[in-house]
């Protein structure tokens, strides 16, 4: 562990930008809104009422890391397959169909399932670069389900959901060990928030929400750590996500605990690193200018 830490601090101190890729497939082109920086846009006005709400005192929570939990690993697994991989190509039964891609989808064998209630799979298919995600999946059924080319920037129908509530795409939105390890995560991440709006905004296109406040978040909404948020006494690992927080910031993804950031499981994780995020506050965040992201 202490020689991925140094490998970690060594690739902080230069070199060039890392876009994000996985399984030879770029993570969504480089215009897409989760590759987007957001250090230059401007800030709401009323970033200060929607930080109260979702907690300035409250702490960031990194909802992933190494080990396990009693029944699972700590964050959102994924799965890559490709043309001579075994796998299920399965026609799934969704409870939402209507807002669902009928697929099929490609299912390895072994699936990975997130440990939890949500149940979420992720599934690259190297061969085609296309990104297959469930929701609630057991056996052939699941909750929902979307599948992505991830060379393309199309967004979902206006009002439908995905795997997840803000009918965006889970895996570009996780923090990965792979990109830490490379010095920077140069994309956007995801992150839940407790209560959110009945509305969303770019990219988004989904709301999961009966409540109308104007303080309250949408579904979609682009929040960043604040540039003047001092992370040199940070351990590596946890300064690479606090960087990736700054200039790409984080976009509410789901309804569940506030501030929790996504990212996949990895035995390479320190969780004692991780932990230190919780040093930073609600309050050290803004809110971005929705109006700046949209196309």
């Amino acid at each position: 562990m202490k020689g991925a830490a140094i490998a970690v601090a060594v690739l902080l101190l230069g070199g060039a930008p890392h876009r994000s890729r996985l399984a030879g497939c770029a993570m969504f082109p480089a215009d897409n809104p989760w590759n987007l920086r957001v250090d230059s846009l401007p800030v709401a006005p009323n970033s200060d009422a929607i930080i109260a709400t979702i907690g300035a005192g409250t702490g960031l929570h990194p909802d992933f890391g190494s080990g396990k939990w009693a029944a699972g690993p700590i964050g959102i697994p994924y799965d890559v397959v490709d043309g001579t991989t075994i796998k299920k190509w399965k026609k799934l039964k969704f409870q939402y169909a209507a807002e669902s891609d009928p697929g099929p989808y490609s299912i390895p064998k072994k699936v990975h399932i997130e440990h939890g209630s949500d149940r979420h799979a992720l599934i690259v298919d190297r061969s085609t670069c296309r990104l297959y995600e469930l929701f609630a999946l057991k056996g052939t059924k699941a909750g929902s389900g979307a599948i992505w080319s991830l060379g393309s920037n199309a967004l979902r129908p206006a009002g439908w959901t995905s795997a997840d509530a803000a009918g965006l795409p889970i895996l570009p939105g996780l923090a990965r060990y792979d990109e830490v390890a490379t010095g920077s995560i140069d994309h956007a991440l995801r992150f839940t928030v407790q209560r959110t709006r009945r509305a969303y905004v770019y990219p988004a296109r989904h709301y999961a929400s009966s409540l109308t406040d104007p303080s309250l978040p949408a579904m979609g909404l682009r929040l960043r750590l604040k540039a003047s948020f001092d992370t040199s006494g940070f351990p590596p690992q946890a300064r690479v996500v606090l960087g990736a927080l700054k200039q790409y910031g984080m976009m509410v993804a789901d309804n569940g605990s506030s501030w929790y950031i996504s990212g996949a499981p990895d035995p390479h994780w320190s969780n004692d690193d991780l932990h230190t995020l919780g040093r930073v506050k609600g309050s050290d965040f803004e809110v971005v200018d929705p109006a700046s992201i949209h196309p």
